[in-house]
């Protein structure tokens, strides 16, 4: 089984700085794209960055300039940093990865979501 873990959730201040971490592990699989997703109360989940395994970004207009996504392959982690936090980031956060499990097993994993919330 692939499991992701994700930690680095917490409170902070307007204007304030979270990193986000989340590692797969698993037998026998690969990872290549893996990202970050938000849901806030009463919000639809949205996509907030996506990295490829080559290293290749996007983001979503509402953290661009401000988040910052990267990976460390060889131990099938990905990264969010968050900088000037605002109030309308507060969201539970979602890390995603697609994986190949023995070379033929394409499947989508999610981590359990870690809650940011950003308030004075």
């Amino acid at each position: 089984q692939v499991q992701l873990v994700e930690s680095g959730g917490g409170l902070v201040q307007p204007g304030g700085s979270l990193r986000l971490s989340c590692a797969a592990s698993g037998t026998k699989f690969s990872i290549s794209d893996m990202g970050w997703y938000r849901q806030a109360p009463g919000n639809q989940r949205e996509l907030v960055a996506a990295i490829t395994r080559g290293g290749s970004t996007n983001y979503a207009d509402p953290v661009k300039g401000r988040f910052t996504i990267s990976r460390d392959n060889a131990k099938n982690t990905v990264y969010l940093q968050m900088n000037s936090l605002k109030p309308e980031d507060t969201a539970v956060y979602y890390c995603n990865a697609h994986g190949t499990r023995w070379g033929v097993i394409e499947s989508d994993y999610w981590g359990p979501g870690t809650q940011v919330t950003v308030s004075s």
